[in-house]
């Protein structure tokens, strides 16, 4: 049996923690017959060199990041919990993922009540968690690009940490260009630090964060089986998977 590693960065908020577990609770959901098992790259534990170094003896591992955009985590943390096991590989993260737009454009109907862009002077400000590898910023941009795309307003970008601007700059810059009504789509995956700095930055109406919707699940099983498909078309892998 294949072992998924769910890996998500780890937080302090007990209902970060209880929406974290659903997700993986969907995403066990979706995939019957693989075994999901939890890690964390950061506060919490298992750690995920521990999870994946323990879970190798029973079959080929893939690590999902439950994460939406690469960075340190992903291209340290992870990449050195499945460099050592020829039997394991890393999936990328979850986004950029024309799903999750889906996702976002749902949560930003619950906040507007489907009006999302439509109202003259609207702006939405797509508020990610940030980091400091270019890469990250990049993949938030694509995902910044895709929202778009799909609504008839400026979107722009807004980071809790690591690249600017901030999101309340990101904001008060939306204002000072002209916008009536700022909405901050919550670019994170549960409640948190950085969902709580979203809330804190000063727009209009804040989205929830995307949570345990199916089209994480969705996004998530995707990328595992993409990976695994990867690792048995790996020179040398001799295991047999699920």
């Amino acid at each position: 049996m294949t072992t998924l590693v769910a890996c998500s960065h780890g937080t302090r908020s007990p209902d970060g923690r209880a929406e974290i577990a659903r997700i993986r609770a969907a995403l066990a959901a979706t995939l019957p017959g693989v075994r999901v098992r939890e890690a964390y790259v950061d506060v919490e534990q298992p750690e995920v060199a521990k999870v994946v170094e323990d879970a190798v003896a029973e079959g080929p591992v893939v690590v999902v990041p439950l994460l939406l955009s690469t960075g340190f985590h992903t291209s340290v943390d992870i990449a050195y919990a499945v460099q050592h096991h020829p039997d394991t590989v890393a999936a990328p993260a979850l986004g950029p993922h024309e799903l999750l737009v889906r996702v976002l454009r749902e949560r930003l109907a619950e906040v507007t009540g489907g009006d999302a862009g439509h109202r003259p002077g609207d702006h939405v400000v797509l508020a990610a968690a940030g980091s400091s590898d270019p890469d990250s910023a990049a993949a938030v941009r694509r995902m910044r690009d895709l929202l778009a795309a799909r609504l008839p307003c400026p979107v722009s970008t807004g980071y809790g940490a690591g690249c600017s601007p901030s999101i309340p700059q990101a904001v008060a810059a939306a204002r000072k260009a002209g916008a009536r009504r700022v909405i901050a789509a919550s670019y994170v995956l549960a409640p948190g630090h950085f969902a709580d700095l979203v809330r804190a930055a000063g727009a209009d109406l804040t989205t929830a964060p995307l949570g345990a919707h199916p089209g994480v699940a969705r996004v998530a099983a995707e990328r595992y089986r993409e990976a695994l498909g990867r690792l048995l078309l790996a020179p040398g892998h001799v295991r047999a998977a699920s």
